[in-house]
């Protein structure tokens, strides 16, 4: 699961972009044509990086890029500008790139300012989960989770094909020896469903064993 980047451009025509290439590589880019548009979508973004195209908006960026700061402080951001523009030294950005410049070099520049997903992402067939932003994707199908319905999720996919008994899902997700009402446990994994599943009442993956509990079926 690549990270989320929130893409800054203009409709210079002059300038090239770069987007088609990181979207190849998995990159998940929202784009937006305007710092105030940057500054609205942040919430529901929640980028990881923020791509500052100034050289496409004929700006310097740096009005953005502190605007940006202040709203989300530790959020790499890199910029991109025309020769002689560049805002290499600004407190307010990570990496300042001036055209021309290849994909390459981008790509090299900006790995190291996301997380790494070796450690962090948990794959199992097509279930990929990341427990570090409590997301997971399948099936092309992405859905942010709440933390116990995270941890019932990894249960599983620790655990491929083997069936799971209700009582002792409920421990470990409760940390406790009382089991006598499990039925918090079908509700987070109805939960569970509809964040992967394409037809949560027809689940594919995630299949209830009458009387005993839970397989994830892959």
């Amino acid at each position: 699961m690549k990270a989320r980047i929130l893409w800054i451009e203009g409709k210079r025509a002059d300038s090239p972009s770069f987007i088609p290439i990181l979207r190849k590589k998995g990159y998940r880019i929202e784009t937006v044509s305007s710092g105030a548009e940057a500054l609205k979508r942040l919430e529901d973004v929640n980028p990881e990086l923020v791509v500052v195209n100034a050289a496409s908006m004929r700006t310097s960026g740096r009005r953005i890029c502190r605007s940006l700061r202040e709203k989300m402080n530790g959020v790499p951001i890199v910029t991109i500008s025309a020769a002689g523009e560049s805002l290499k030294g600004d407190p307010c950005v990570n990496v300042a790139l001036t055209l021309p410049f290849t994909a390459r070099k981008l790509l090299n520049r900006i790995r190291p300012l996301l997380p790494s997903d070796d450690d962090k992402v948990q794959r199992v067939g097509p279930i990929c989960l990341d427990m570090e932003r409590l997301r997971v994707e399948c099936d092309g199908k992405e859905a942010r989770l709440t933390p116990r319905v995270a941890l019932l999720l990894k249960i599983m996919l620790d655990n491929p094909g083997e069936v799971l008994e209700r009582e002792a899902l409920f421990r470990k997700l409760w940390k406790t020896e009382y089991t006598g009402d499990t039925r918090t446990l079908d509700v987070h994994m109805s939960w569970l469903r509809r964040a992967i599943e394409v037809d949560p009442r027809n689940p594919r993956y995630i299949k209830t064993v009458r009387g005993v509990g839970y397989r994830l079926d892959i």
